[in-house]
């Protein structure tokens, strides 16, 4: 744990920690959370259950490279990742998603803006959806979430060398990619003259 952290391994037994944890990173969570989800309700439970699982998880915790919060990212991707696989099961089974937490009206309104505001992010996470799951991983952690190497690598569980292989890597097919839109855009605009 790096000083100045709040300490992690007591916040499932100590009220007065899981306090100064929540306070230290809730931010960066919901950001977190919100470049990855556009549903305001379903943001806050997400973030809601990124700490629950936190809690349970924080006796193990072994003060990885990245810290604290590169420990909170992979359990936040773990969160997201769960909840799209149930939510896809539950659209293939119902027509409608029940059960949602209700939110006060300025909760709606303060996620909404928030959404709203990391608009361009979401725009590049579906860009990024084409790349291989551990490059994808690896370059929203760096790129993204602004953690480095070694945290990104700390939160996915590899190598320092293999998160910077596969960021390289990454960020080649995003080059790519943007190139090949540019030059499609330039022919569409040629065409429209």
């Amino acid at each position: 744990m790096v000083t100045g952290d709040p300490p992690v391994r007591s916040i499932g037994t100590d009220p007065a920690a899981f306090t100064e944890f929540y306070r230290a990173y809730i931010g960066d969570v919901t950001r977190f959370v919100i470049r990855r989800v556009s549903d305001p309700h379903l943001a806050a439970d997400l973030t809601a259950e990124v700490f629950l699982a936190a809690i349970d998880a924080a006796a193990g915790y072994q003060g990885s490279a990245g810290g604290p919060r590169a420990w909170l990212y992979g359990i936040a991707r773990n969160v997201i990742g769960t909840e799209f696989r149930r939510s896809a099961r539950e659209r293939r089974a119902e027509s409608q998603i029940a059960g949602r937490r209700l939110l006060e009206p300025d909760d709606v309104s303060r996620l909404i803006e928030q959404i709203d505001a990391s608009r361009q992010a979401r725009r590049l996470h579906e860009d990024l959806l084409a790349l291989p799951d551990g490059e994808r991983a690896v370059i929203e952690l760096v790129s993204v979430d602004g953690l480095s190497i070694t945290e990104a690598a700390s939160a996915l569980g590899i190598r320092p060398v293999t998160a910077r292989v596969r960021l390289l890597r990454a960020r080649r097919a995003l080059q790519s990619a943007l190139a090949r839109r540019v030059t499609q855009e330039v022919a569409r605009t040629e065409a429209a003259s």
